[in-house]
């Protein structure tokens, strides 16, 4: 397992270069698809971007002040604000990812480009609105850790890396899903049915004290658990941001760490190689 590290770093190295040049070569198109999708998403409505922060916040305060209240325990709310930004940037970017090019037909028929731009446009527009909405977050958690006495961790320096990480992830995944939902438009259907359960499987709502408990009883469960790549994410935010949060390196969680970098590798072979028949079949 030593050599997993290297071999992630070095796919991420390769496929960060084959997407910078893509950007370089075609900054203009990507440009104008990122604006676009920016510009369409909040469309006619009232409060535009601030949705993107309402939404993770709604979600944080029903856990709060519901949730916890109904159990009577709970993980801190900082966590929670951090689980739910986090998830919320992985959502959207599949969602946006299934219609991102049959929601332009017109444009795949009609032009010629590489196809790739299309969930790259899309991931990159989802990425602006994470890192707007992480300024907010970022204001909310000094407020919160200031009435504890504490602030935020000196390894938040870091999340850059994080975040190139959590896009590269979504990229893939927004590669997969555009793909598979022009062939099988049942996709968007499956879609929200698999987030819902991928939703309680991760640590949003909750952090890996919750697993730990099972632990002892089956920890084969436990170990599997942490190859879920949103498990490992998130609890990477967490351990950068928040003071005195560790992250578990086992073989497991480098595992987890490596297998999101194999599955954009994955979903760029199979976009490759069905975006061929993307302008016949829309």
């Amino acid at each position: 397992m030593s050599s997993a590290p290297c071999e992630g770093g070095r796919i991420l190295r390769s496929v960060s270069m084959s997407i910078i040049r893509t950007i370089v070569e075609r900054r203009e198109l990507v440009a104008n698809l990122v604006s676009r999708e920016l510009k369409s998403k909040y469309k006619g409505s009232v409060l535009g971007f601030l949705w993107s922060l309402l939404t993770p916040l709604f979600m944080a305060v029903i856990y709060v002040f519901f949730l916890r209240l109904l159990a009577g325990r709970g993980v801190p709310v900082e966590n929670i604000i951090i689980g739910v930004f986090a998830w919320q940037f992985t959502a959207l970017c599949v969602n946006g990812g299934m219609t991102c090019v049959t929601g332009s037909s017109n444009l795949v028929k009609k032009v010629y480009f590489p196809r790739f731009i299309l969930p790259l446009a899309n991931t990159l527009a989802n990425l602006v609105n994470f890192l707007l909405s992480l300024a907010v977050q970022f204001v909310i958690l000094f407020l919160l850790l200031g009435l504890k006495g504490t602030t935020v961790s000196p390894w938040s320096l870091a999340l850059p890396v994080l975040i190139l990480y959590h896009t590269l992830f979504n990229l893939g995944l927004a590669l997969m899903m555009s793909s598979a939902n022009v062939y099988f438009r049942d996709t968007q259907h499956l879609a929200g049915v698999l987030l819902s359960a991928w939703f309680f499987v991760s640590p949003v709502m909750y952090d890996l004290s919750f697993v730990e408990r099972v632990a002892p009883a089956s920890p084969l469960l436990a170990n599997l658990y942490m190859l879920n790549p949103m498990a490992v994410i998130i609890t990477g935010y967490r351990a950068l941001t928040m003071p005195g949060e560790v992250f578990p390196w086992t073989p497991y969680t480098i595992a987890a760490l490596v297998l999101p970098l194999v599955f954009l590798w994955i979903a760029g072979i199979v976009f490759q190689r069905s975006e061929k028949n993307f302008a016949d079949m829309l």
